[in-house]
C-alpha cells in the first residue's frame, strides 16, 4: 500500500525559484539546468544542446539503435522513478490513467514536475524503459551497441551503467521520503547497495545545487543531510488542500497534525493560534513540525504561543 504526501515548500533558504508546476513547465527549466551537462544519464552519450532541446552524439558512446531511430536521435526527459510507480495508486490513474492524473491531480502534477526525478536520456531506451524497475540482469546482454544498459523486456527490468546506479538509489531515496512512497523491501536493499557502491562525487553535488535553487529545496540523500536505512521512516511532510481531496484525506480532520505557513509572509501558526485558519489555500506551506518550519526558514508568528516540546510530526 502507498501512503501518499506532498511536499509544499515554496521558496525556502536554498532557492529563489518556484518548483515547476507541470510536466511541460519542468522540461523547460531541466533544459537549462542541465545545459552545462556533457552527457545523457543511461549511456554517457555526448549530448549538444541548442534552443533548450539537446541531441544526443550517438557515435560518442557505441550507440547502436536498437530498433526506433527517430527517437535515438532525440534527447527525451526521463523520471527515473517511473510516473506508473508514483502515480497508479491515485484514483486518477484508475479513472483515466497517467493523462487524467496530468489533468486533474495537483498531488500528481507535483510530482511529475519534480526536477530530482527528470534525467536528460537518448529517446529509444526513454522508450525502452518504460515503467520497468531496476535491477541486475547478470544474464542480459546489452542492446545498443557499446551502451551498457540492458533491458530484459519480459522480467521488465532495467540493469543501468555501473556509473549512475548511486544516482538513480538516490533518487528513489528522494522521491520516497518526500511523497511517502513505499519502496519494497528488495527495492531497498537493491538500491543501498547501489549507493555504497557508487557514492556521490562532486558533479552530481553541482547539479543537486542547481537543481535545488528551481526546487528550492535540496535532495539531501545527495547533500549526506539525509541517510536511508531499512524500512526507513519517511518525511511525510503533509498534504495540502485539493492534494489531500484527491487522496481522499479530509482537510478538516488532518489540519490539527501539522504546523501551517504562510509563503507570502514566512510566517507559521500552529492549530490552536488565530491565523491558522486565515491563510488562503494557495499561500499554505504544510509541515510535520515546528522543527521543519524552521528548517525551511519559517518564523513563528507573533500572536501565536510555541507548543512546549516538539509538535506533531515524525
Amino acid at each position: 500500500m502507498y501512503f501518499w504526501f506532498v511536499v509544499v515548500l515554496g521558496f525556502s533558504a536554498c532557492g529563489l525559484s518556484a518548483a515547476p508546476a507541470s510536466f511541460e513547465s519542468a522540461k523547460k527549466v531541466a533544459s537549462r539546468v542541465y545545459s552545462a551537462e556533457k552527457q545523457e544519464f543511461y549511456c554517457g552519450c555526448a549530448i549538444r544542446w541548442q534552443a533548450g532541446k539537446g541531441t544526443p552524439d550517438l557515435t560518442s558512446c557505441g550507440y547502436q539503435v536498437r530498433k526506433n531511430g527517430p527517437r535515438a536521435s532525440r534527447i527525451e526527459w526521463e523520471h527515473v522513478m517511473p510516473a506508473q510507480q508514483f502515480g497508479s495508486p491515485l484514483s486518477c490513474w484508475q479513472q483515466g490513467g497517467r493523462k487524467q492524473c496530468a489533468a486533474k491531480d495537483p498531488l500528481f502534477q507535483q510530482m511529475e514536475a519534480d526536477l530530482f526525478n527528470l534525467k536528460p536520456a537518448i529517446g529509444e531506451v526513454n522508450g525502452d524503459r518504460a515503467h520497468y524497475r531496476f535491477g541486475m540482469l547478470p544474464n542480459a546482454k546489452a542492446a545498443y551497441g557499446q551502451c551498457p544498459v540492458k533491458i530484459d523486456f519480459q522480467a521488465r527490468l532495467v540493469e543501468p551503467r555501473a556509473q549512475i546506479r548511486g544516482d538513480i538509489a538516490r533518487i528513489h531515496f528522494y522521491m520516497a521520503d518526500k511523497y511517502g512512497i513505499v519502496l519494497a523491501k528488495a527495492q531497498q536493499q537493491l538500491f543501498m547497495a547501489w549507493h555504497q557502491q557508487d557514492p556521490v562525487d562532486a558533479a552530481e553535488l553541482q547539479l543537486q545545487q542547481r537543481i535545488a535553487q528551481q526546487m528550492g529545496h535540496a535532495n539531501e540523500f545527495v547533500t549526506g543531510k539525509k541517510h536511508w536505512v531499512l524500512n526507513y521512516q519517511v518525511s511525510r511532510f503533509g498534504l495540502v488542500g485539493t492534494a489531500m481531496r484527491s487522496v481522499g484525506v479530509s482537510p478538516a480532520s488532518s489540519a490539527s497534525a501539522f504546523v501551517k505557513g504562510n509563503k507570502n509572509s514566512k510566517l507559521y501558526h500552529l492549530s490552536h493560534c488565530s491565523g491558522y485558519g486565515q491563510i488562503a489555500e494557495r499561500n499554505q506551506v504544510i509541515f510535520a513540525s515546528e522543527q521543519q518550519a524552521r528548517d525551511a526558514g519559517f518564523s513563528l508568528a507573533g500572536n501565536c504561543k510555541a507548543t512546549t516540546g516538539q509538535p506533531t510530526g515524525d
